[in-house]
């Protein structure tokens, strides 16, 4: 028999739909920042005159910031709380998206990438720390609805980006318009958020003693999500440049990934629950390697389109498939355990846009799409012979 409610508590689990939708519009928005960046970054790469290999360096400003402002992001929300957090940092966020339509040369651009990526990893960390909260709230996982609503906004921003590139409205208004939408959200929903502070966490050593077993669950990540950021980076790029699609349609090749990944995240769940989780990940695998061996072989858009669709069903059950093993690994507390599987997976999302940049520098893009496919492989061989998927429905 559970528990009575106190009062706060009630008062929660009362408004709990209103308070998940708050929280799914906090994804959406900050789903929809990185989206508008995204779907800029072929006109971006042509204004600023910057070759592939410029590029990847400049694109890895974002996950330095990103990975350098761990800690603090962290114990930001542990102080403060990720309520209070939140609904000042993802405004700033899609500040400084604003400035990255200001930037008029390589240097300007890196250091306000840099800035994005702190800020977009200050706001990954809140809005998460929430999505827990919300999970608790209704006593059953609803975490990949969240992400779900992450990858529509994904799917948003990439319309909004057609659009505005169709009707001639540059980058500096199109972000700002960004703004504008965050802003009102923020303040629309800001009174929903979970209130309270992140509760402190016992100490760990955090990579003593690694659970071979996690190393294999997050390097699998790490393929996942390396491929992911590639088409999060590339994908317009690759259509401009490899497909040589018009430039009102360069971004069809992102918006075909993401409403693919989107709705892989949505049917994720019922999916998992008919062929299991090892299934799951050989599936996706194969799905990753056969859709960017396609673009690699006939970049023509038809075609390319329904390949980048095939990565993004690729792509989108693997990080939540391995965050749920990771969680139920019965050597290891769970906290601990989920940790260091999405910070190897992490890694990957950080290191493959600019190892897609360096590669096309030396050869061709096109050429470095093609050795992104054979992570699809190698997560299919991994998730063939790890133990765990055959103890694990």
């Amino acid at each position: 028999m559970e528990a009575p409610l106190t009062s706060p508590e009630e008062e929660l689990y009362n408004k709990r739909n209103r308070i998940r939708i708050a929280v799914s519009l906090f994804y959406f928005c900050q789903g929809l920042a990185f989206a508008s960046w995204a779907s800029r970054i072929p006109i971006i790469k042509e204004r600023l005159h910057l070759t592939e290999g410029q590029l990847g360096t400049i694109l890895l400003m974002l996950p330095v910031g990103q990975l350098v402002t761990m800690a603090l992001s962290g114990r930001l929300v542990t102080t403060y709380g990720s309520a209070k957090v939140l609904r000042i940092v993802v405004i700033i966020y899609a500040m400084i998206l604003c400035m990255i339509g200001f930037t008029r040369n390589a240097w300007e651009l890196g250091a306000i990438l840099f800035l994005f990526g702190v800020l977009g990893n200050m706001s990954n960390i809140a809005v998460n720390t929430q999505g827990v909260a919300v999970e608790k709230i209704f006593k059953k996982s609803i975490m990949s609805s969240f992400h779900g609503a992450w990858s529509i906004a994904g799917f948003t921003g990439a319309l909004i980006g057609l659009l505005t590139m169709n009707i001639s409205i540059d980058t500096i208004p199109h972000f700002l318009i960004i703004l504008v939408l965050v802003i009102l959200n923020t303040l629309v929903n800001y009174k929903y958020l979970v209130p309270g502070k992140a509760q402190q966490t016992k100490k760990t050593s955090f990579f003593s003693k690694p659970e071979s077993s996690l190393v294999q669950l997050g390097i699998i990540g790490f393929f996942s999500m390396a491929t992911e950021g590639a088409m999060f980076d590339w994908s317009g790029v690759y259509f401009k440049e490899i497909v040589h699609a018009p430039q009102q349609f360069v971004i069809v090749g992102y918006a075909s990934f993401m409403i693919m990944m989107a709705l892989g995240r949505f049917i994720g769940d019922f999916v998992i629950s008919k062929i299991g989780r090892r299934r799951t990940l050989q599936i996706s695998g194969v799905l990753m390697f056969v859709g960017m061996m396609t673009s690699v072989i006939f970049p023509h858009f038809y075609i390319c389109t329904l390949a980048f669709m095939m990565v993004g069903l690729g792509v989108a059950c693997n990080v939540p498939t391995v965050y749920s093993v990771a969680g139920q690994n019965k050597k290891v507390p769970s906290g601990v355990a989920l940790a260091m599987v999405s910070s190897i997976s992490f890694l990957g999302f950080l290191m493959g846009p600019p190892l897609i940049g360096y590669i096309a520098e030396l050869s061709s893009l096109r050429y470095s799409y093609g050795l992104f496919a054979f992570f699809g492989i190698m997560m299919f061989i991994m998730s063939t012979k790890l133990r765990i998927f055959r103890e694990i429905k």
